[in-house]
């Protein structure tokens, strides 16, 4: 029997449609929900990027504010941008976009941001409390691919999970969140000596490295839930002979949907929860910043 499609627009939807109703009744109570985004430079993809997060915080009633700084802005101006941000409490949550021009070091310049506010989970004083279990707010990713999980209704308790990939973001977070859930984890990357047999023993599989069809039908074993965080860009040839571009995961999706229980699409699958789940975050940080909740009250 062919994999289950794990719908991520369909779960973004209804999340999404959840954040607006809690922006509506902090909004009631008169605790407004900012988000000001950073933009160091002219990148495109990140201007793009940009635009799209602005639209997507209006849809959903999240103030935004976008201040662009140029590419010649020096490591002491940035973090005080990033210091002022901090200080005014109309804002309930910053977002660095990036890559930053040359010269300056986006870890360097996250960890500037109050924990409080930072909606991505990237500051490294917040990767540092996944670590100990009081997760104040967790990378965004990370979360979205618990939340995929979750969706499934496999438990997470006793599972075997393989996780692809030890990025500082996804990886490395998602396995303490796993491992937080009571799965056994095994995290992957590039100095493992057998990955094949790590991801064919595991109930659970996450592929987060980059890597067009890294994971095969023959790396999975029957039943398996497989999660593609993999976004690359790969040159085809359509059946006019013309060639163009297509977005593929890290995932060999036709042949290992035939072998695993369920299974996330690419595009469609992990990166409209990314987007649902810095929403989710953005709303966690307001209530923080207004004292509505406490920060080491269970949440993750």
């Amino acid at each position: 029997m062919p994999a289950q499609l794990i719908d991520g627009k369909a779960l973004s939807a209804a999340l999404r449609e959840q954040v607006a109703q809690e922006v509506a009744a902090l909004a009631a109570q008169h605790k407004p929900v900012k988000l000001v985004a950073i933009l160091v430079g002219d990148n495109p993809a990140a201007q793009v990027y940009a635009e799209n997060q602005k639209r997507t915080c209006a849809q959903v009633g999240i103030a935004y504010e976008l201040h662009n700084l140029p590419a010649a802005t020096t490591r002491e101006q940035l973090h005080g941008a990033i210091r002022r941000l901090n200080a005014d409490a109309g804002v309930t949550g910053i977002f660095l976009h990036s890559p930053l021009p040359n010269g300056l070091d986006l870890q360097d310049a996250q960890y500037q941001i109050d924990i409080l506010k930072d909606v991505e989970g990237v500051n490294p004083a917040n990767i540092g409390h996944v670590v100990y279990g009081h997760t104040i707010i967790a990378p965004c990713t990370a979360l979205a691919v618990v939340e995929l999980i979750d969706s499934t209704g496999v438990a997470l308790e006793g599972a075997n999970v393989t996780v692809v990939g030890a990025s500082r973001i996804v990886g490395r977070p998602l396995s303490l969140l796993l491992t937080e859930r009571n799965a056994t984890v095994t995290l992957c990357h590039i100095h493992t000596k057998d990955t094949p047999a790590e991801t064919r023993r595991a109930d659970i599989v996450v592929v987060a490295a980059g890597k067009p069809g890294l994971l095969r039908a023959e790396h999975v074993k029957a039943g398996a839930v497989v999660i593609d965080v993999g976004i690359n860009r790969v040159r085809i040839t359509d059946a006019f002979g013309k060639v163009t571009e297509k977005t593929v995961g890290d995932v060999d999706f036709e042949e290992v949907a035939k072998v695993a229980s369920w299974i996330t699409p690419v595009p469609g699958g992990v990166g409209p929860m990314t987007v649902a789940m810095l929403l989710r975050n953005t709303v966690r940080a307001a209530k923080l910043v207004h004292g509505l909740e406490q920060p080491f009250a269970g949440h993750v």
